[in-house]
This record gives structure tokens, C-alpha cells and sequence, in this order.
């Protein structure tokens, strides 16, 4: 199996998330608000005796319709609610039209389209231009449609909407940002194993729709081996024309202006090209069984079974949607109550009835188990199933699950994009305008009879197919109890050596500079252990002791890493306990007095950091498509993170001539312009398994001493958990 060869972990043995402690420490001395008196019960009385109204009617506006000369269809949408104007175009295409050998080709057409800027302005000065007056404009490509989108304040939006047509009518896909969207994309690749959790959901669309389908491929590097720029350009050319795209415009204009300025928009573009060809049906036949992918570093086995559904149309869509929600939606359904609460074999189980516009969708159950229960857990899940065929649902179940549903229905329309997108997307699909409001009325409408009826014709134990990943040395009972299991391969087929790989005309990836990083980063690995031995730490916990400089601050500091990017950082400070916490994405800090709060986003950058410059990752970086490799000095490399978690941080890295270990570590501080921290490392020792790492690390920012750090403890492949190191205080 072919993935990233370490995960990204804990920079060992330094301080990196010193300057995060710093920050999480100023977010908790913001002064909380004090608050109000509690009002006296006896005022209040019982809650029974509140009264609601009735919700109001849902009164969708009905949007100005019209096609431009050149072909276009039109919707307009007033509010003046906001200064504001915004539009989204539907181009009728879609990632199912990619050519068999060329997965992924729309993918990269659709971000370049934008990145590659137009003739006359490169996608950085288009970035820059907007930038300037807080407003985007983005593409982007999906499995039966292609968007692009702009946003503008009403004073600039005619200037915004003459970028969006640039972008829109004359993408230049300039050769550099190809590279750039190859090299991310390969990334990925690299990385699709790391996350056990999503790949039984990848591996059960793949067997239900068929792998060597245009619903169940998936994009593999000989995929991108064969993607030139003149492929862009044709796919291009083939499906963006006027008569093959629909554009919304929602905001503060009146709509007899904003049709004449999109007349005279539009007006020079008149390219024309055949209507694009119906989607490709979905051919698939049932494939049960027990599918089981190796993972051997989690402790966990993640589960997803299924079988092929429907689309929205289907007369009992309505039935077939509380029905899922009564087996698996929210911790009232069933497979939560049985398999969570009663069991205790699973932290998160859910069942969806997932339906499509225009091909079949997907029923699922998904979850996760500990391993030594994962027959238990399977079992238990085919006897709900079996269940819900065979007998009425309560009166309250069935009244919750409408509930549930209906009272969704609000968000629905509560924004002008929101209301609008949607009717153009009815359109797109060829939905009745009030498609929505007939599913309002089927949904109150469903039955106790109805929800039994439909789980038996549509839920079809037989036909279902079971896919799970987890460690085989950890499963309790053998896996072949509840069905003949079939081998899954996940392993990622081998990148050809390809000028593909790095960015054409880059010789810091190719030429001399790029050999002498890789060498100093091979000399760094032997120095700490080798490379195998890196590799082999899935998780850790580390004990440290932070000295502050200023005010001589102690911290006794325990930080919890698993891979590929969950992160939690535990704090004894003067004042009570912090804890902050990251996947990679998001993230949470708890500490008095204020308890539990969403991270902000510039201490969420620097955990980004702390994870991009995680020690062991950086001394593999030569080895991971995703990260820019460049030798700038005789003992320094440069590494840069061009997809993933870090995405557009560097780090300069400074080895020791006579050790070949890492000694000094120099990057931009996150969200303080104009710094510079630099860590020195030292005290190299054993850290356990014959790794080496340095116990102790010196801060600095700007050349002022900021911290040091010593470690106290290093202990890896502890069996951390996702829900353990997300679990809030």
C-alpha cells in the first residue's frame, strides 16, 4: 500500500505548540461577562404553560425569468435587506463525463479555470483585485453539475461581475497552475488511506455502482499521468457555452437594470456547441457480501453497509425517508438506542436513505465499533433491519421522525441564495416548482403501515453489502459469521517517476537543489532511527515542561497526536486547565471561565503549523506529493506545504554538519505579521523504539527568548482514539 510514509504527528521533543499554548492562554484571560440574575421560578411558572402560534406559511418568492440573447438562462432574485449581490451559474456537466483513462481531468478543469486567471490577468492578480474590495469568485465541478460563483458589495458588484465573465468566458489555464492542482491531486492520493473512518463509504460506492463505472471510479495517478493542458481546454470548450448554462443573480438591485447590464454582459459571447449528452444510467447489479480492508494501525473497525436506492422522484421517497430516520437519525432512533446505548459497541451509527435528483442514491448504515465487537456490532444492525420490515413502528416514533423532518423545512428558505438556488436547481433537474412543498405534504402524510410497507419492498437484507476496515489480529469473533468475507485491496497503485509529479520548469523539485534536500533529509533519518522507525508511530503522548521567559511561567504541558491530524494539547496553568483541541480542520479551546469555545482561526492556523512541521513528517517531506522539497543552503532545506493540513506554510530547516540532526527549525508566526520564531533543538536521545528525538528546545521571536521546553516523557502506539482526544472537558 502505497500512502503517505508517516503520518503527521507531534514535532517530538520540541515546543511547536508553545506559541499555541501563548495564544490559547491569551484567549482565556478575555474577561467573561457576568451573568444576569436568574429570574425567580414563581415569576416564571412552568414551562407547560407556554403557548406557540402556529409556524406561518413558507412564501417562496418567485424569481424573474428570462434568456439572453446569446442563449443563457436567467433568474433574478431582489433583496435589499444587504448592500450585497450575488450569482451562481450551473454549467450542465459533471465528473461522470470524464474520459475512462482520464479520471479527474474536470476535477483539475474546473479549479484551474479560476487559479489560471484570463489573458490578461493571472489568477494571483484576479486573487489580489478581489481581495481588495471583499469579494470572490470560485468554479467548481460536482458528479451532474459544474458551478461558478461570484459575491460582491453593490458598489463594486459591476466591476466583480465583469471578473466572474472573464473567468467565465475566457479561462487561460496557464501550464504552472495545472501543475500545482496535479501535484495537490496526487496529494491526495497519497493520503486517501490515512482517514479510516472515510473509506468503507469510498470502497461501498465503488462495489455498488461498479468500479469500472463513471459512479464508482476512482482517480489513480496513471489517471493524471495522462491529463494535458489541451484536455482542459476541450472539456472546457465542450460544455461551458451560453445555451448549456443557467445563472442566478440574488441582491440589491432591481431586476430591469441587472437584465440589461447582463445583456451587455454577455453579449460578445456567443460560442455554440451540440446540447451536452444525457448522464450516464446507472447499470449495477446487486453485489452482497462481506467486504474486509486490512488496517492494521487502528483499533477500531469502521463499517459501512449498503445497497443501492433511489432518486427524489420515487413516489415513496417521502415513507422511505422517515423510515431511515426512525432505524438510524438522531440518538432517539433505533440502531443509536440498541447498538450505542444498550450494546455500548458503537460511539456513532447512523442510517440514510440517500436519494438523487437523477440516478439512484445510496441506502447506508455507517459507523464505527471497537474491533473485538465488530460481529456483535454487524449483527446487531441486521436484526434492527429486519425489524423495522416486520412490524409497526410506535406512534411515537413515527410522530418524531416527521417532526424532524418537517421542522427542517425553514432552512430550506432562510436566505435569498437559499431560495433561489433551489428553484434553479428544480429546474436544472427538471423538478416541478413546488416539488419541495409536494414532499412537505407526502412527509405529513406517511403512516405507521406506510413506514412497515416501505422498509419491506425497498430494504433489502439480501441484497446488502457490508464493508469494514479494521485491524484482523484485533476482531473478536472471525468476520466469515456473518457472511463469506471477500478481500478488499486497498493498496495505491505506484506513481510512475513523471515530470507530471513536480511543476514543469521548477528545478528546486528537480534539479540539484531538490537531490541535495532529499539527501539531507535521508542523513536526518538515519540520524534519528531510519525512516521505518518513524513511520511505525501511529499515535503518541508526550509530557513536557514549558519555562516561559516572561514572568518565569512553568507549565506542565501533555500533548496527544493521531494520526493523520488530531491534536489535543493538555495545561496546568495558574489559573485552572486548559485544554485545545484539532482535527486538522477545526477546533475547540476549554479553560475558565469560559469554558468551552469554537477555536478562532488564527490559533487554529498555528495548530495547522504545528502539525505541518511535525519533525518526523519534515524529514519524509522528499517522500509526500504534497509537500515542495528545496535545498537554500549547504545544511538548510525549505519545505513547503502545497496541499493538506498547512497548506502554504514553510519552514527552513537547518541541520547539524557533523550529526546530520536537525538542529534549527525558522518559520513565519501565524497570525503575527512580521514575525519570525526560531527553535533550537538539542539534547538528542532515545525516545523510546530506537527513535531519537531532541528533549529539549529553546524559542525564539524576533531574537528575543520567547520559552524553553523539556521533555519529561515520550510513549507511542498508546491505542489513542478520535473520541478519546476529541472528547471535550
Amino acid at each position: 500500500m502505497i500512502r503517505r510514509s508517516v503520518p503527521l504527528r507531534y514535532r517530538r521533543g520540541s515546543i511547536a505548540l508553545m506559541t499555541l499554548c501563548l495564544a490559547v492562554f491569551a484567549a482565556a484571560q478575555t474577561p467573561a461577562t457576568a451573568p444576569a440574575p436568574a429570574p425567580s421560578t414563581s415569576a416564571i411558572g412552568s414551562y407547560k404553560d407556554l403557548k406557540y402560534p402556529p409556524l406561518p406559511a413558507i412564501k417562496v418568492p418567485e424569481p424573474v425569468q428570462f434568456t439572453l440573447s446569446n442563449g443563457m438562462r436567467i433568474f433574478l432574485l431582489e433583496n435589499h435587506e444587504l448592500p450585497l449581490v450575488s450569482g451562481l451559474a450551473m454549467v450542465r456537466t459533471g465528473n461522470l463525463f470524464d474520459p475512462a483513462d482520464k479520471h479527474g481531468l474536470s476535477q483539475i478543469m474546473a479549479e484551474v479555470m479560476r487559479s489560471g486567471g484570463t489573458k490578461d490577468k493571472t489568477g494571483d492578480q484576479i486573487d489580489e483585485e478581489l481581495e481588495d474590495v471583499a469579494a470572490s469568485v470560485e468554479s467548481s465541478m460536482d458528479e451532474t453539475s459544474a458551478s461558478m460563483s461570484f459575491s460582491a458589495l453593490k458598489e463594486t458588484a459591476d466591476k466583480v461581475m465583469g471578473v466572474f465573465r472573464d473567468v467565465l468566458t475566457g479561462p487561460e489555464f496557464r501550464q504552472d497552475k495545472i501543475d500545482l492542482s496535479m501535484l495537490q491531486m496526487r496529494g491526495g492520493i497519497a493520503r486517501r488511506n490515512d482517514d479510516a473512518e472515510a473509506i468503507p463509504g469510498r470502497e461501498l460506492a465503488s462495489i455498488l455502482y461498479g468500479r469500472d463505472t463513471a459512479y464508482g471510479w476512482q482517480i489513480e495517478y496513471a489517471d493524471l499521468d495522462r491529463i494535458k493542458r489541451d484536455d482542459l481546454i476541450a472539456f472546457y470548450k465542450r460544455y461551458y457555452f451560453p445555451k448549456n448554462i443557467m445563472l442566478a443573480v440574488y441582491g440589491d438591485f432591481t431586476a430591469a437594470e441587472m437584465r440589461d447590464k447582463l445583456e451587455k454582459l454577455f453579449a460578445s459571447w456567443t460560442v455554440d456547441q451540440p446540447p451536452a449528452p444525457p448522464f450516464p444510467a446507472v447499470t449495477a447489479k446487486p453485489a452482497p457480501g462481506v467486504y474486509f480492508g486490512e488496517k492494521p494501525d487502528i483499533t477500531q473497525t469502521f463499517f459501512a453497509i449498503g445497497h443501492l436506492g433511489g432518486t427524489f422522484r420515487d413516489k415513496d421517497y417521502a415513507a422511505l425517508q422517515v423510515a431511515a430516520n426512525i432505524l438510524g437519525q438522531g440518538f432517539t432512533s433505533r440502531l443509536v438506542s440498541q447498538i450505542r446505548t444498550k450494546l455500548g459497541y458503537a460511539y456513532s451509527i447512523a442510517a440514510l436513505w440517500n436519494a438523487n435528483f437523477d440516478h439512484p442514491g445510496m441506502f447506508q448504515i455507517v459507523g464505527s465499533t471497537k474491533s473485538a465487537s465488530t460481529v456483535e456490532a454487524l449483527q446487531a444492525i441486521n436484526v434492527e433491519v429486519n425489524k423495522i420490515r416486520t412490524a409497526e413502528v410506535t406512534p411515537l416514533e413515527l410522530e418524531e421522525a416527521k417532526q424532524g423532518v418537517l421542522n427542517g423545512f425553514v432552512f430550506f428558505f432562510d436566505s435569498p441564495a437559499k431560495t433561489l438556488n433551489r428553484v434553479m436547481r428544480y429546474e436544472y433537474f427538471g423538478y416541478p416548482k413546488d416539488f419541495l412543498f409536494q414532499y412537505q405534504k407526502a412527509i405529513a402524510a406517511v403512516t405507521r403501515a406506510d413506514v412497515m410497507r416501505v422498509a419491506k419492498l425497498y430494504f433489502h437484507p439480501q441484497e446488502l453489502a457490508t464493508v469494514a476496515v479494521g485491524n484482523p489480529k484485533e476482531l473478536g469473533k472471525p468476520l466469515s459469521t456473518v457472511g463469506k468475507v471477500i478481500a478488499l485491496d486497498l493498496t495505491i497503485p505506484e506513481p510512475k517517476p513523471s515530470a507530471a509529479a513536480a511543476p514543469a520548469g521548477d528545478a528546486a523539485l528537480s534539479g540539484e537543489q531538490a537531490a541535495r534536500g532529499r539527501q539531507l533529509l535521508e542523513r536526518a533519518q538515519q540520524a534519528m532511527g531510519g525512516a521505518g522507525k518513524l513511520a511505525e508511530i501511529k499515535d503518541f503522548r508526550a509530557t513536557r515542561e514549558l519555562n516561559m521567559a516572561a514572568g518565569g511561567l512553568k507549565i506542565k504541558q501533555v500533548n496527544l497526536f493521531l494520526a493523520p491530524s488530531y491534536l489535543r494539547q493538555e495545561q496546568e496553568l495558574p489559573f485552572g486547565k486548559m485544554t485545545a483541541f484539532s482535527d486538522g480542520k477545526s477546533g475547540w479551546l476549554a479553560a475558565p471561565p469560559q469554558g468551552v469555545m469554537p477555536m478562532p482561526a488564527e490559533i487554529l492556523k498555528q495548530a495547522q503549523g504545528v502539525i505541518f512541521r511535525d519533525l518526523a513528517g519534515l524529514m519524509l517531506a522528499s517522500r509526500d506529493p504534497a509537500r515542495k522539497v528545496n535545498a537554500v543552503g549547504e545544511n538548510t532545506v525549505e519545505i513547503t506545504a502545497i496541499a493538506g493540513v498547512g497548506d502554504g506554510q514553510s519552514v527552513k530547516v537547518e541541520f547539524d554538519p557533523a550529526t546530520g540532526l536537525p538542529l534549527k527549525e525558522t518559520y513565519a508566526a501565524a497570525g503575527m505579521a512580521g514575525a519570525t520564531v526560531v527553535e533550537t533543538m538539542s539534547d538528542w536521545r532515545d525516545a523510546g523504539g530506537g527513535v531519537k528525538l531532541p528533549f529539549k528546545t529553546v524559542l525564539e521571536q524576533n531574537g528575543q527568548k520567547v520559552a524553553d521546553s523539556t521533555a519529561s516523557e515520550f510513549k507511542f502506539n498508546v491505542g489513542l482514539t478520535q473520541e478519546e482526544l476529541g472528547k471535550r472537558p
